[in-house]
């Protein structure tokens, strides 16, 4: 098991440029699936669940070739439909949350598919419903066996429908997505996602041949096509990495810009920031955040505490709640932080009280934390990553700190961060990987 030894206390400056999409590449990665034709694809994060998932597709029979760094070009002309009954796909599949993407696109091209439990992040339930729920009203037949393996098949094809999604799960609405654009008739999809992840999907499939209206808002319309087609796709940069910079500039009071960032598809993350007292300066598609001593977190028009809460886009996302959290530790004032999607993903707060923080844990959704404003340095222990975003937390919390700190389970921030540890030494962190 790797771990980072972070001695922490010390200014960071430069330029970082954020790595491709993690949530965006698992969906793309899957719609390869969807046709023979050869589908290119760039800016693909170099990180281990992405990775995972490319080495799922060559075992299942896709071509992959990789043409520079970041960019693959994928075929998917003989898939092997087979290897779903070995032992090796069962692994595979179980151990990345990503791979239950691939039920759309082979349930709506080869009519069955087959999938353990996918693994993933230990941040509460994450039910698979809506998922099947999307694919059975198209016609998919679903058996379980056991508790934690499923099958699902169609006779014929896929039959277009009007369906209201009981949530609006970005991976629930991209697997109906896949399979509802090679399907009979037209599907509409109700409360589905819009994030620009998802967005992006619907773009690719477009210009692969997929009739989709609605883009962007939460009513989906689909008119199924007989075969999609060849396209190149190069994904956004990922706004999880560039909210965890800019919170990582502010908590150890640092001058970094983050380069190339999208900021049109960022939505609330700069303002959410900025609601926390931090300065942010946009130079062309670059964010500028100067070094700052201090920052106030602001309160509402009648002066009472600040909620910062998650919600489906363009609400603010789950996944920089605990950024959020760790940066609210070195501020001026007290905010609540409202996790409401997952009721395990505050409990890295018990890191951040050995440390030194003042926080307090309401409940599994709720945690008060009111600021120290840097008259206090956190001090530096030896903890372990819980799950990718609370160990890019807890990383953040060791660069503030005064003394060394251990972070154990660095795998799980590799997961979704790509070679973090050079990066920052790039811009001046005492970090090193045990």
């Amino acid at each position: 098991m790797a771990a980072f030894e972070v001695r922490g206390g010390k200014p960071l400056r430069g330029e970082i440029t954020p790595q491709g999409a993690k949530n965006e590449a698992l969906q793309i990665l899957c719609a390869v699936l969807l046709t023979p034709e050869p589908v290119t694809i760039s800016n693909i994060p170099d990180i281990r669940d992405v990775n995972k998932l490319i080495e799922l597709l060559r075992d299942m029979g896709v071509k992959v070739g990789k043409l520079a760094t970041d960019t693959y070009i994928f075929q998917a002309e003989n898939v092997n439909l087979d290897y779903m009954d070995t032992p090796e796909f069962v692994a595979q599949a179980g151990a990345l949350r990503g791979s239950v993407m691939i039920l759309g696109p082979m349930l709506s091209r080869y009519g069955r598919c087959q999938l353990p439990k996918p693994g993933g992040d230990k941040i509460g339930r994450r039910p698979m419903d809506t998922h099947f729920l999307g694919l059975e009203k198209l016609g998919g037949k679903l058996t379980l066996e056991g508790t934690d393996f499923y099958r699902i098949k169609v006779d014929g094809k896929l039959q277009g429908t009007h369906m209201l999604l009981d949530e609006a799960s970005v991976t629930g609405t991209a697997n109906i997505l896949m399979a509802a654009v090679l399907a009979e008739g037209t599907t509409t999809i109700y409360n589905a996602a819009c994030e620009p992840y998802l967005q992006q999907l619907c773009r690719m499939l477009v210009r692969m041949g997929a009739n989709i209206q609605g883009i962007g808002s939460n009513l989906l319309t689909i008119v199924g096509v007989e075969k999609l087609g060849s396209t190149e796709h190069r994904m956004l940069p990922d706004m999880i990495e560039i909210g965890s910079f800019i919170g990582l500039a502010a908590m150890t009071g640092s001058e970094i810009t983050i380069k190339d960032c999208q900021i049109p598809e960022l939505g609330l993350i700069p303002d959410t920031f900025r609601k926390l007292g931090i300065q942010l300066e946009f130079r062309g598609d670059d964010i500028y955040i100067p070094a700052q001593p201090h920052y106030e977190i602001a309160t509402y028009l009648d002066g009472s505490i600040l909620t910062v809460s998650d919600h489906t886009w363009p609400g603010f996302t789950p996944d920089l709640l605990s950024i959020v959290l760790v940066v609210a530790c070195q501020a001026k004032g007290t905010v609540l932080i409202h996790q409401k999607m997952f009721e395990s993903r505050l409990f890295f707060v018990d890191k951040l009280i050995d440390m030194g923080a003042q926080v307090i844990l309401c409940d599994p959704h709720r945690a008060t934390v009111i600021g120290l404003d840097q008259r206090t340095r956190l001090r530096g222990i030896t903890m372990t990553s819980p799950d990718i975003r609370a160990g890019v937390a807890l990383l953040i919390a060791a660069l503030s700190a005064e003394g060394k700190s251990t972070i154990e389970n660095v795998e799980q921030i590799d997961r979704g961060y790509q070679n973090i540890d050079t990066r920052l030494q790039a811009l001046g962190a005492d970090i090193r990987r045990l």
